[in-house]
């Protein structure tokens, strides 16, 4: 099919999507379904032509609209820009059996650097997530349920001020730190612990440390805000019951914050395996990391199709894995947001 006959249908699809949610509104509140007053009602005629047009050129075209082009430009070859439109510019799978099994001029049974990369990255990004859940519930949970509201404030304070540095910047600090000759390499060298210096950077831990480090309050924040609404009652409760400290927390308190975990994890999980800052700067000369990957497809090899697939496979992951975080812990898409 020709691939320009499918840029109406883009265009298009946000729209009757928004057209379906309405009849079925509609036809909701006719059947009685939906009691109450009407959106409009509430927040009168010029603030909910406001909101609507305000949330509607956001939702569409900052966001469905380029991603619908990105998942549509993965299905087309790359082309000339004279031949765009033509009798060549037709959808085909090309980007995808590339991620796959590489150049057709290439012996290699399977694009083993790509699939690896790829692989290896969402397995870091989990290990990441689940490193910064170990680091930030105790955090968390301190600050929701032990210390006083100045202690609270002083702690917040403490955790917002580094992140007022640029991301670049504080990846180029990391650099620093763990670099051969850095601080942490002196530190250890200094005190004898070791007798040569550690190449942290080759060994890929500098970078995730720095990804860890980088959305730290992502997970901080949504484990804070859950775990402040649990009642003390119940942990003293538990307590006074003679139940030990850890089965308070794993039977007690994370059931009870189980959509701030589910919602820290997620965030933390999908920005991770989408950087590109701290890989670019705290990765090794071997390092494998799957968005430097999609970034060389669209400005090395000006290969934007082929970048659009791999970003693609990327986004498909990350739903996937909020799919199954949700129905790990039982949980629905407005929980996890709430």
């Amino acid at each position: 099919m020709l691939a320009s006959v499918g840029h109406p249908f883009v265009i298009a699809l946000p729209f009757v999507v928004a057209a379906m949610f309405w009849y079925i509104a509609r036809r909701e509140r006719a059947l009685g379904l939906i009691q109450g007053p009407t959106f409009f009602q509430r927040n009168g005629t010029a603030i909910g032509v406001f909101l609507l047009v305000a949330v509607m050129f956001w939702a569409v075209f900052l966001i469905v609209l380029p991603q619908l082009f990105m998942v549509e430009l993965s299905f087309r070859p790359k082309l000339p820009p004279s031949a765009t439109g033509g009798p060549r510019d037709v959808y085909t799978l090309q980007n995808y059996h590339y991620f796959l099994f590489g150049s057709p001029t290439s012996s290699a049974e399977w694009n083993v650097v790509h699939i690896k990369a790829f692989f290896l990255t969402i397995f870091a990004s989990i290990m990441v997530t689940l490193g910064n859940f170990a680091l930030c519930y105790p955090i968390a949970f301190y600050m929701a349920q032990v210390a006083g509201a100045a202690r609270v404030r002083f702690l917040l304070l403490l955790l917002i001020t580094p992140y007022w540095v640029n991301e670049i910047l504080r990846a180029f600090a990391f650099r620093v730190i763990f670099s051969t000759s850095g601080i942490l390499n002196k530190i250890l060298l200094g005190s004898g612990v070791i007798a040569d210096p550690i190449d942290f950077l080759g060994l890929d831990i500098g970078m995730y440390a720095g990804l860890g480090y980088a959305y730290l309050l992502l997970m901080v924040f949504p484990l804070y805000n859950a775990v402040e609404n649990l009642p003390k009652s119940q942990i003293e409760a538990a307590r006074d019951l003679g139940a030990p400290w850890w089965h308070i927390h794993l039977f007690v308190v994370m059931p009870f914050a189980k959509p701030g975990i589910a919602s820290g994890c997620t965030l933390v999980f999908m920005l991770t395996s989408g950087a590109l800052a701290a890989p670019m700067v705290l990765g090794g000369p071997r390092s494998l990391w799957f968005t430097p990957i999609v970034y060389d497809r669209f400005y090395q090899a000006f290969h934007w199709p082929q970048g659009s697939a791999y970003a693609f496979i990327l986004l498909l992951t990350c739903v996937a894995f909020v799919m199954a975080v949700m129905r790990i812990g039982k949980l629905s898409l407005g929980e996890i947001t709430r």
